[in-house]
């Protein structure tokens, strides 16, 4: 009884602490909220049929990203999901209280249209792009994380701030 009340309280951990980022990343991927959702549940689902092997693991930061991107991409290949372009504001910062209206309402405007630029680059920008902006996520760690070679990855970035900056 004791060690099934530290593994609830060890998915209710991990659900606070990577909850918001895994519906972004998947988000990222699906373009759709509700189907990130999903996704990021199904990796809650398997991180806690994996509990007792978590000591295992060696990054459990990337190990819970690589899944939910490896989930994410098995929802855009299932025939059941058509990815659909959203108004989101998903990566708006948080702003200060002590900003006037008018800057918030600019600076939102500013997060929304670079956060819809970031969408709309073809998955393999967008994936490196939020991995190493958003999760602060270093090259080595992204390289590792989608099994793609360093330089690979630093082209990428290169390439996807390039259309940004279009």
């Amino acid at each position: 009884m004791v060690f099934q009340i530290e593994k609830d309280t060890w998915l209710e951990s991990i659900m606070d602490e990577y909850g918001e980022r895994l519906t972004k990343l998947a988000f990222n991927y699906l373009k759709d909220w509700n189907a990130a959702e999903d996704v990021v549940q199904d990796v809650f689902i398997t991180c806690y049929k994996h509990y007792e092997n978590i000591d295992k693991i060696t990054s459990f930061k990337s190990w819970i990203f690589r899944i939910t991107i490896n989930k994410s991409k098995d929802v855009l290949k299932s025939s059941s999901i058509r990815r659909v372009l959203i108004n989101s504001n998903i990566f708006n910062s948080l702003s200060s209280k002590e900003q006037s209206p008018e800057i918030v309402m600019i600076e939102r405007d500013e997060n929304e249209l670079l956060s819809m630029c970031v969408l709309s680059l073809s998955i393999k920008y967008r994936e490196v792009i939020t991995l190493y902006y958003y999760e602060e996520l270093s090259i080595e760690e992204i390289s590792k994380m989608l099994k793609i070679n360093v330089n690979t990855i630093k082209t990428r970035l290169n390439r996807g701030r390039a259309k940004l900056k279009k």
